[in-house]
């Protein structure tokens, strides 16, 4: 009988069990998942209610404002050379720059070995023997630098020109040869690239400041040559480059340089001469590697513009993407050299890092793949001065 009491006791207790498991069930804690979210620190997710864009895509034309400044056309110049050895009697050029005038004179040489030319062509012509003696020695005198009328003259006075004028061979702006490769080409600093500051000196000679009319105020340097300096026979002394031809230098970023091509057309403007419009095309994309920068040069060829060497221009030049994501440059926050956007996951945002392209005209090109993404529409309104974003990309580093 005690034995049968414990059993149906037993059988009770079972019975009873499920009912305490339902009950603890019903009554079990379950956290929502929106307090998850909103329980995670705000550098890795922030819930808000700002506004959601889509990335667009396709073709974009923008037009690109690049700054540059007018220099010389390197292919139209004239070298001055001397062709004896001999001695700066006299010197007319004071400072490089200056413009000079084809047929003035120069400088004025003596050169023991043009003396003993012209001598030797009198002693020809007044010996009676005007053969094929005296065209060879007028031949060595021209070899020597001496012009046909300075040769006439010689032999209609019989007096040797101790002191041989050198004169200049073309119209231009004269430069020694140390200038001219310093003022060849400009560096990036002084072409300003980022069009935040005035350009305010273009290497070697251009000064700091620019006029009202967007000409650079030019330093003149003296020249080196002295009077009583010794030369020799081949030796480069002047380069001349001619006015009419000049060069407008632009530097590019290389977002630009990637789509900017040989024969591309722009529109300059002068600095303070707004009205002044010149079209022209791209004739040269050139590297360069100058004064420790490496850039890319577009240059300009202008004939008869107008334009002064020193002078500010700027230019405007349609870009052509062809394909891409773009969002508003308020969409992207920048942190070092990383781009970041917020992501709409559920009710909340989550800072991915992104690589982007070219930025124009308010517009920001997104080479990472995010055409089904919502993204925040203003990045700024969603980090403080004090926050530091986690994102995906940092958090696997």
């Amino acid at each position: 009988m005690a034995l049968l009491l414990s059993a149906l006791a037993g059988c009770k207790i079972k019975d009873r069990e499920p009912e305490k498991s339902g009950h603890a069930a019903k009554h079990d804690l379950r956290i929502d998942s929106n307090i998850i979210a909103a329980a995670q620190p705000v550098t890795i997710r922030i819930s808000s209610g700002i506004p959601v864009i889509q990335p667009d895509s396709g073709m974009k034309v923008f037009s690109v404002t690049i700054r540059g400044t007018v220099t010389y056309d390197t292919r139209n110049e004239t070298s001055i050379s001397s062709r004896v050895n001999g001695r700066i009697e006299k010197l007319y050029v004071k400072y490089n720059f200056q413009p000079v005038k084809k047929g003035q004179r120069i400088l004025e040489i003596y050169a023991p070995e043009l003396a003993a030319a012209q001598r030797e062509l009198l002693y020809i012509s007044q010996s009676g023997n005007a053969g094929d003696l005296l065209q060879r020695a007028r031949q060595r005198l021209l070899l020597l630098g001496m012009l046909p009328g300075q040769i006439d003259q010689l032999i209609r006075t019989g007096n040797v020109l101790y002191r041989v004028p050198v004169y200049s061979n073309a119209d231009g702006y004269i430069l020694e040869k140390q200038a001219a490769a310093i003022a060849g080409i400009p560096t990036i600093r002084s072409l300003n690239v980022s069009g935040a500051d005035e350009m305010n000196q273009m290497n070697g000679s251009a000064a700091e400041t620019s006029n009202s009319d967007g000409t650079a105020k030019i330093t003149a340097p003296p020249v080196m040559l002295r009077e009583g300096q010794y030369i020799s026979a081949g030796q480069s002394l002047y380069t001349i480059y001619q006015e009419k031809d000049l060069v407008a230098a632009f530097a590019l970023r290389p977002e630009q340089a990637a789509h900017i091509k040989n024969g591309s057309k722009l529109l300059i403007r002068a600095e303070g001469q707004p009205e002044k419009l010149i079209p022209g095309f791209i004739g040269l994309i050139q590297p360069v590697v100058n004064s420790g920068e490496n850039f890319t040069l577009a240059r300009v060829y202008l004939r008869n513009s107008g334009l002064l060497p020193g002078q500010i221009v700027s230019a405007t030049i349609p870009l052509v993407h062809p394909s891409g994501w773009w969002i508003p440059q308020k969409a992207v926050w920048r942190s070092g050299n990383n781009s970041i956007v917020f992501r709409k996951e559920k009710t909340a945002f989550v800072p991915q890092t992104v690589r982007t392209g070219i930025e124009a005209e308010g517009w920001v090109q997104v080479l990472t793949p995010i055409g089904d993404w919502l993204l925040a529409e203003n990045a700024w309104y969603l980090v403080d001065s004090e926050s530091f974003l986690s994102t995906d990309s940092q958090k696997k580093q």
